[in-house]
């Protein structure tokens, strides 16, 4: 006997693409105009966000993406964390975006801007058969002064190696601006505990006015570090672009490392160059395609 199937109910749907850098997996969507293009008009954004990372009852994600035109870039970009906070870059993202972009035909340029909350950023393409094998993004100057972090105190003076007390337990603190605020804190071994129950508290410490990412690095050699982080509105994740690039600007300041170094997370490696004169920090890494589906708003 034939199987008769039902026909699912017509509600709003919503089309997507997975994409992952290095283990932090965003949802993207298309806001560029094409017949699955994602209404801006009808969907809050920060709510959306919040349900379609839930990793049980959405698809699950480190947040959302949403790709759109510009008017000062070739592309624009805006990204949502878990908690459905809006921040202002994503390194891992913006090299997804890029290979979303190039691969689905979007564009044909090997080297394109894209506009971000953390202004406009230049991305260089490395394709291989028709792909996008490698990204590196320029992600701008390193902000140092804690006006630019943002961080509390002496508006024009650097947060370098500052002592925190918490309990019993005292963290010397770096803080970095690559548009959004980072801590960074060297330890000889990064542990469970660092980050799951500190890195929670440090977030949201009275001297972040907008929160921060906390890092935790161990610098294995003056070219390799190993990293991880809590990011603020999401948790700890397992690769964070711009904070691999704090992380590689804070051991240059306090002499840990050079300016190349390779950046090991606990989902793949990227490479950080810094330069101190310009201040400007390149992200390279890898991008790949997860999922393509649909999502069921209603």
């Amino acid at each position: 006997m034939a199987l008769k199937y039902r026909k699912m109910s017509k509600g709003r749907r919503l089309y997507f693409t997975k994409m992952q850098g290095c283990g932090n997996d965003y949802v993207y969507v298309d806001a560029l105009g094409t017949p699955t293009s994602i209404d801006l008009h009808t969907i809050d954004l920060s709510d959306l966000s919040r349900k379609i990372s839930d990793r049980h009852f959405g698809v699950g994600s480190d947040g959302l993406i949403v790709i759109m035109p510009s008017a000062s870039a070739d592309f624009r970009m805006r990204m949502f964390n878990a908690d459905g906070s809006e921040a202002q870059m994503c390194g891992n993202g913006s090299r997804c975006v890029a290979k979303y972009l190039y691969d689905k035909g979007f564009t044909d340029k090997l080297e394109f801007t894209l506009e971000t909350l953390a202004g406009v950023k230049t991305l260089h393409l490395l394709v291989e058969n028709g792909e996008v094998v490698e990204i590196s993004v320029d992600m701008g100057r390193a902000y140092l002064s804690r006006k630019d972090v943002p961080a509390a105190g002496d508006p024009d003076s650097v947060m370098k190696q500052e002592p925190v007390i918490i309990g019993d337990e005292c963290f010397k603190i770096t803080a970095v601006g690559m548009g959004n605020p980072h801590g960074v804190i060297f330890a000889d071994k990064i542990t469970d505990r660092h980050i799951r129950h500190y890195g929670r508290i440090i977030e949201t410490l009275e001297i972040w006015p907008e929160r921060a990412n906390i890092e935790f690095v161990e610098v294995k050699d003056r070219r390799h570090i190993k990293m991880r982080v809590w990011e603020r509105g999401t948790g700890e994740t397992l690769a964070c672009g711009t904070g691999a690039c704090a992380s590689v600007v804070a051991g240059f300041i306090n002499g840990l490392v050079d300016d190349d170094v390779e950046v090991e997370l606990p989902g793949g490696k990227l490479n950080v160059s810094y330069d101190s004169v310009s201040g400007h920090v390149k992200l390279r890494g890898c991008a790949e395609f997860v999922a393509e589906g649909v999502c069921y708003l209603d």
